[in-house]
Order: structure tokens, then sequence, then C-alpha cells
């Protein structure tokens, strides 16, 4: 349900973050700046300045699990179901 008024500080963190996946326009709309893309990004960054984090745009609101990761080490597995 998107937010009658816009939202601020930890309350629109949270919004943005939990919108972060669905994308910049749903994210906006959903804290309550309908279309307005640069005021809800403005005030993304000034509410994660006063919590003393820096943060370039909604992308880095995704958490790390979200986020497309290289593997870390290699796959052993059989060659075949037979060999196991």
């Amino acid at each position: 349900m998107a937010s009658e008024t816009p939202l601020t500080g930890v309350v629109l963190i949270d919004c943005a973050r939990a919108n972060a996946e669905r994308g910049l326009a749903i994210a906006t709309k959903q804290c309550g700046y309908g279309d307005d893309t640069e005021s809800f990004q403005a005030a993304l960054k000034s509410a994660c300045s006063d919590m003393g984090v820096d943060i370039e745009g909604l992308s880095d609101l995704l958490e790390s699990t979200q986020q497309p990761t290289r593997p870390i080490g290699i796959e052993v597995a059989p060659e075949t179901k037979s060999d196991l």
C-alpha cells in the first residue's frame, strides 16, 4: 500500500529497501513521492546521510543476497547420477 504522504527518515529507508528490487518508479510511488523520482532520491540520500550511510542510489539498498554475485570456489559433483 502506497503512502499518502512522502515518507522521511528511517521509515523512508525501510520502505525504499522493501521496494528496491521492484525498481525506482515503484519505490518512489510506494514511499509517497508519486512520480517525483528526483525528490524521492534526494530524500533517500538525505535520510541515509543522517544515519551516516552514503549511497549512490536505490540499488545500494538491495541486500547482498539480492545483488548478483559470482560464486566463490568450485562445484564438486559426479559427472552422472550413476557415479555417486
